[in-house]
């Protein structure tokens, strides 16, 4: 919050709506709230579901006041702070969230762009924000541990997903980072299959996208395990794809853009004839929300900084036949990268 603040001129305000962006300022999680930052002063507005709790939890700021009318009490305060410019986050707002903000207004002072700031502090992690990430990681680990026991012939995709979600909440996550994909076989091959009624064969990968939530933050890997057998194609894919996760793991440092991360990546896949094949970004960053700025793809401009959190995820998906992803966390330090997965990734068949 302090950050935010010496960031704002006299007259300047932040109004954030988003749950996301509330939270992770105030370390306070509800469905409905307004957060006012001007820079001497920051108001968490909450309706009567949440005061309590917000008194008892909200950190960094100096008031907090029961929300009973959007529209009356956002006027005032912008009078009362002398708020001549409001910040709001146009990205994460629809178009009639943003005009029921404007219409409240008593003046023609709203402005758009508090989401480049936002997202610069959210980017860098510090040390308990990398803890609150291990220890997410940490249960999907022993998640991927005890999944590698169930995984056998006749089980179904749908089975090996909500097996990694109740043990997942049965050890401590507070939720899961996003819709768990388990997809096997023929289904492998689509990046975001939907986990089905399809019953693992013998000689099928499987390939689990999963993670969980700690204290607000997400964790995010990919395993692709085979069951019996594997034909030698597909156990040269799996090393391609290796190959190439590992290569760009180890250009990971600050001060490397995000397009030589996914090049590092891309180069091995393309130059084992799958280039087609590899369709989406190397990789993304992960925190309070599962998709984070930087973004590692061929069209990003940014570059790796010293606190970033990246998932480094190539795969190739062959339409029809099968495919295979493989997707570590990456702590950005100055001379490197701390790699914070540390489930074994070589092929692994049951």
């Amino acid at each position: 919050m302090d950050k935010l603040k010496l960031q704002l001129n006299d007259g300047e305000a932040l109004l954030i709506v988003s749950s996301e962006n509330r939270r992770y300022l105030t370390d306070f999680e509800s469905s409905d709230g307004y957060l006012l930052i001007t820079k001497n002063h920051s108001v968490f507005f909450t309706d009567s579901r949440y005061i309590e709790a917000a008194g008892n939890t909200v950190k960094g700021c100096d008031e907090i006041a029961l929300l009973t009318s959007f529209s009356v009490q956002l006027p005032e305060y912008v009078e009362k702070l002398g708020i001549k410019t409001l910040f709001t986050e146009a990205e994460r707002l629809s178009v009639a969230e943003f005009a029921k903000i404007q219409k409240a207004l008593p003046c023609d002072c709203l402005a758009e762009n508090a989401d480049e700031m936002i997202n610069a502090l959210r980017r860098t992690k510090n040390e308990g924000e990398k803890q609150k990430i291990l220890a997410a990681q940490a249960i999907a680990e022993k998640a991927f541990d005890h999944i590698l026991g169930f995984i056998k012939e006749g089980v179904t995709e749908r089975e090996i997903a909500l097996t990694l979600d109740f043990f997942m909440l049965r050890n401590g996550a507070e939720c899961v980072s996003f819709e768990t994909i388990a997809v096997s076989g023929k289904n492998s091959s689509m990046p975001h299959g939907v986990p089905s009624d399809k019953k693992i064969e013998k000689g099928d990968f499987i390939t689990m996208d999963y993670g969980a939530v700690v204290d607000g933050y997400h964790s995010d890997m990919t395993r692709t395990v085979a069951v019996g057998e594997v034909s030698s194609k597909q156990a040269q894919i799996y090393e391609t794809v290796l190959s190439a996760q590992k290569k760009s793991l180890e250009i990971l440092k600050a001060g490397v853009s995000c397009r030589d991360a996914d090049a590092a990546a891309r180069d091995i896949i393309k130059n084992a004839g799958c280039g087609e094949f590899f369709g989406h970004g190397t990789g993304h960053g992960v925190g309070i929300e599962i998709h984070e700025e930087p973004r590692v793809s061929p069209k990003s401009e940014s570059i790796l900084q010293i606190g970033d959190v990246v998932t480094v995820e190539p795969g190739i998906y062959l339409p029809g036949e099968f495919g295979v992803r493989i997707e570590d966390m990456a702590f950005i330090t100055e001379n490197g990268s701390e790699n914070l997965t540390k489930s074994p990734k070589n092929l692994i068949i049951l």
